[in-house]
């Protein structure tokens, strides 16, 4: 736990930026997340999408050899730079989600089973086990431990590519 120390630091850091935030401001972030990694990606992600247009196309094999090879190099650089924008960010994005967590606490809907009240706000191990899984990394937790908060963090994160999150 020790060793997550800096990122918990930073976390809580920009929680307290992000608690000066109206709604507005605060529902404003993910756009502006979105538009750092678009402008990162920059022209490889236009020209990506032009290569899947192309590789959908009829084509000598040796033209689609080359395309799709062209085709994985550049998912391989999207997918380094979104990672490396990601990694940047996290502190601020997990921020942005504690900061949501705490307004929604006391609000209410009716969900399936009935009325549904917010009463979740991440400690510090729901960060750090969001930190964990968000590396890629397995995160074991007791029954009552936060699972599913802590899980809020990195489908929050990393959806921000605009790529399907999957938890498994």
């Amino acid at each position: 736990f020790k060793k997550g120390t800096p990122i918990l630091d930073d976390i809580k850091r920009h929680a307290a930026q992000v608690a000066a935030l109206s709604d507005a401001e605060l529902f404003a972030c993910t756009p502006r997340f979105r538009d750092l990694i678009r402008d990162r990606v920059g022209a490889r992600g236009t020209e990506f999408e032009q290569l899947e247009n192309q590789l959908r196309g009829d084509m000598e094999p040796d033209e689609r050899e080359g395309l799709d090879d062209r085709h994985q190099a550049l998912a391989e650089e999207i997918r380094t730079v979104e990672d490396e924008t990601l990694t940047e960010i996290q502190a601020e994005a997990f921020a942005v989600v504690k900061e949501v967590c705490k307004r929604l606490v006391g609000r209410s809907w009716e969900g399936v089973a009935g009325p549904e009240e917010w009463f979740m706000e991440p400690y510090d191990e729901q960060l750090f086990g969001g930190t964990v899984l968000h590396q890629g990394k397995i995160a074991e937790m007791a029954t009552g431990e936060g699972k599913t908060l802590v899980a809020t963090m990195p489908l929050y994160l990393n959806a921000l590519t605009g790529r399907g999150v999957h938890l498994i």
